[in-house]
């Protein structure tokens, strides 16, 4: 079967085994002439195809910045996997408001989409495009694997637990974001078909069940190439789905985020002293203590308008000088609301919280006219500089070299504190209390932001973990899992289109499945309230 097409119904979009980035140091193979045979013939097919799956999340076709693009139906630069992801998770909330009016961008932080969204479906479609590609290789490299010698088989059979791993991924941003999907893996033979509908719960299993069959096996932690998922991006992930159990599967599962926490902590490969919390967000952020796995963004061989050249280029804007940000322009786009301001005590002050990255000359706190950058102040967050103040090791003045963290220690801190607070076992207070001072001492560059066992409430942690990972893609999973995202008793401006702010419904804690994959798939049943 040619390996560029795929006739998953619900799908219905393109894989080819080609590399989008650099990690994998791979030559990308002519997607119209190569058929699985002779991808998985060698190891470096094995390495080509591994690095599609990767670029999935990165790159949006296979002609960085547009040309070929992986979906149809979106402007390519808007169809990039991380940039919709972002939006769902942070335009959404009290953390990011949008100023331009494509489409129904503004929808996001209205909480007004419907399931015609062109933005949620380019999402959806992106997710199970990686899903699909996942299958597919997990499929085809088992089948083929016996073109390899035996030490070949060894390293691809590593390949396929990354696969899996990614597959995990996608279907974790699937029950997250949408709860019941369709549902497909390896064993489902390649045709036109309509996929099954699998619940939130029967999905919560299968994730727990893949991610637990495969960790054990996969490269050690803090061992493999930079930008691939080892053992600690596993237990990451099982962490982040066990502390959000109750919400996809109304299941406790606190003492298990415990527990994988414990082992990303103890593996020992990770440190939070010996990175300053700038440097995560730099160009050189690859060479941070503190990232456990990230999304690879490159200025010559990962162009893209989405990434975190939309998140540099597009918070920048009104009085800001492009060029403090590594790069040539910005796009007046997307800034903050005062509701993430004011979590931080002196957010102008330089001797207080340093995580406190806004601008705001020019800026005013205040949003009337949500269309207006310099309404909002800005965030300054990523820039497309190193840690030194130098420029870029492949500087672009439109395309940037940061890297997205998309796990980190200080998650894995905040998760474990988290999970205690909530009664989960296998952790202590003391040791809660410890990691997050952790955090606030290095935010504070000394003990004055130190918080006792009594301040360690989940109204503190759900700021705290506002404090540290806004605009990390975390705030809309955290305020649906404290029930504050909707109907809860905090509001942000601009929620529900009211200036002051206002609740929604609660059946919009999930986004809709998009109307044309109803329309095409009679097996599929819509969300509640839509």
């Amino acid at each position: 079967m040619k390996l560029n097409k795929i006739a998953i119904f619900f799908v219905g979009l393109v894989f080819s085994a080609v590399s989008c980035t650099s990690d994998l140091d791979v030559k990308p193979i002519d997607p119209s002439q190569t058929f699985s045979k002779d991808v998985f013939s060698t190891p470096t097919g094995y390495r080509q195809a591994l690095a599609k799956l990767y670029a999935s999340y990165a790159v949006s076709g296979q002609e960085g910045p547009s040309g070929q693009p992986d979906i149809s139906g979106i402007d390519e630069g808007f169809g990039n996997y991380f940039r919709q992801y972002w939006n769902a998770q942070e335009l959404s909330t009290d953390e990011a408001i949008m100023a331009w009016n494509d489409a129904t961008i503004k929808d996001f932080h209205y909480q007004t989409w419907t399931p015609n969204d062109t933005f949620i479906a380019a999402l959806y479609s992106r997710i199970f495009y990686s899903v699909t590609i996942a299958n597919e290789y997990i499929r085809s490299a088992n089948e083929y694997m016996g073109n390899l010698s035996a030490a070949d088989q060894d390293k691809a059979k590593k390949y396929i637990l990354e696969a899996r791993f990614l597959r995990a991924l996608s279907y974790y941003h699937a029950i997250d974001l949408f709860g019941n999907v369709p549902f497909v893996t390896e064993a489902d033979q390649p045709g036109a078909f309509f996929p099954k509908q699998i619940t939130r719960a029967d999905l919560f299993k299968y994730i727990e069940s893949e991610l637990l069959a495969i960790e054990k096996d996969m490269v050690a932690a803090g061992t493999n190439e930079y930008g691939r998922a080892d053992q600690a991006a596993a237990w990451t992930l099982l962490a982040k789905l066990y502390l959000n159990a109750k919400v996809y599967a109304n299941v406790d599962k606190n003492t298990e985020c415990i527990t994988w926490c414990n082992k990303v902590i103890s593996s020992g490969k990770y440190s939070i002293t010996n990175t300053p919390y700038r440097n995560n967000f730099l160009a050189d952020n690859n060479t941070s203590k503190e990232v456990i796995y990230a999304i690879n963004f490159d200025g010559t061989y990962t162009r893209t308008y989405g990434g975190t050249t939309y998140l540099v280029h597009a918070a920048i804007g009104g009085k800001m000088n492009a060029a403090d940000f590594g790069v040539g322009g910005g796009w007046g786009g997307i800034r903050t609301t005062k509701a993430l301001v004011n979590k931080f005590p002196s957010p102008q002050d330089a001797s207080a919280d340093k995580r406190a990255m806004f601008f705001s000359n020019g800026q005013t706190l205040e949003i009337s006219d949500v269309a207006q950058f310099t309404e909002g102040w800005a965030i300054t967050k990523f820039r497309n500089v190193k840690a030194d103040g130098s420029a870029a090791t492949h500087a672009h003045p439109d395309f940037v070299d940061v890297d997205f963290p998309l796990f980190r220690l200080a998650d894995v801190y905040l998760m474990y504190a988290e999970a205690v607070v909530r009664g989960g076992t296998g952790g202590s207070v003391a040791t809660a209390v410890g990691y997050v001072n952790e955090l606030r001492t290095r935010a504070y560059n000394g003990a004055t932001g130190n918080i006792t066992s009594a301040d360690l409430t989940l109204p503190f942690i759900l700021d705290e973990r506002s404090r540290e990972l806004y605009w990390e893609g975390h705030r809309r999973t955290d305020l649906v899992r404290f029930g504050q995202f909707t109907n809860g008793t905090y509001v942000w401006p601009w929620k529900g289109n009211v200036a002051a702010g206002t609740t929604v419904a609660a059946t919009r804690d999930l986004y809709p499945i998009p109307s044309r994959d109803l329309v095409s798939n009679p097996n599929l049943k819509q969300n509640a309230g839509y």
